[in-house]
């Protein structure tokens, strides 16, 4: 079996000729080696074009010929087929084709002494001697930390940011008459009920308009509102709306 110096290589061989492609330990760019042509294909091509030769003769010299041209060509097919098959000649080529490509490939490698890795050029420290895992770059190593703070950096002030203020939840108001959504104004969208709301006589809290008693303070606020009365400051009596003196002691009331 054969194996490349490199920990990873892909062969492109084919009956015609040997090919192999080696990669970086690191990286895995790839470098392909020459073309080295096959020698035991030629043979069998120059094989091949002499039985379709003797069999075009044939053709013209009668009977015997053919039967000749028919032989050699029917040789040729088998012959076609045992190197389809890849040869021991074929499978000698591909060995020493491999060997000169490793060669060839290997000047374009560098080997790591520290983990053994072959690296390309793009993958060696030249100053220290390392691939480039071993041994980063100062200014590739500097420039890639000062991008790692700038993004935390920017990843904490970004969560620290408030960037939207509001109601998280908005719930959508029906109308009490409809049962609609009533929109955000003063009257439903749909029917065009009034939408304000009721307060309570008694206590002053904001209820909706199909509420009967009030949230707060149980007022059932169906009920006609107290009229309003006014209390003399002398006596404390309470007067009707309108009075201007005290019905209690005629004190000037207002």
């Amino acid at each position: 079996m054969l194996r490349a110096f490199t920990r990873n290589s892909r062969d492109e061989s084919s009956e015609a000729g040997f090919q192999f492609t080696f990669f970086c330990d690191n990286c895995n760019d790839g470098y392909k080696s020459s073309f080295i042509a096959s020698t035991t294909y030629k043979k069998k091509k120059g094989s091949q074009l002499l039985s379709r030769g003797i069999g075009i003769a044939g053709s013209f010299l009668g009977g015997q010929a053919r039967s000749i041209g028919h032989s050699v060509e029917r040789g040729g097919t088998l012959l076609s087929g045992h190197f389809e098959s890849r040869s021991p000649e074929w499978q000698k080529e591909h060995e020493k084709a491999f060997d000169r490509a490793q060669n060839e490939a290997q000047q374009h490698f560098h080997r790591c002494p520290n983990c053994n890795k072959y690296v390309c050029d793009q993958c060696l420290n030249e100053d220290a001697g390392l691939c480039t895992n071993c041994a980063p770059r100062q200014e590739v190593y500097v420039a890639q930390a000062h991008a790692q703070a700038m993004k935390r950096n920017i990843s904490d002030a970004a969560a620290a940011a408030t960037v939207w203020q509001g109601e998280i939840e908005r719930k959508t108001t029906l109308c009490p008459s409809c049962g609609k959504p009533a929109g955000t104004g003063k009257f439903c969208n749909n029917c065009g009920s009034s939408m304000e709301l009721k307060e309570c006589p008694q206590c002053g809290t904001k209820n909706s308009q199909s509420v009967r008693f009030c949230n707060t303070c149980g007022q059932n606020l169906q009920q006609a509102a107290p009229a309003p009365t006014s209390q003399c400051s002398g006596c404390g009596a309470d007067n009707p709306p309108g009075t201007r003196f005290c019905g209690g002691c005629g004190q000037k009331l207002g």
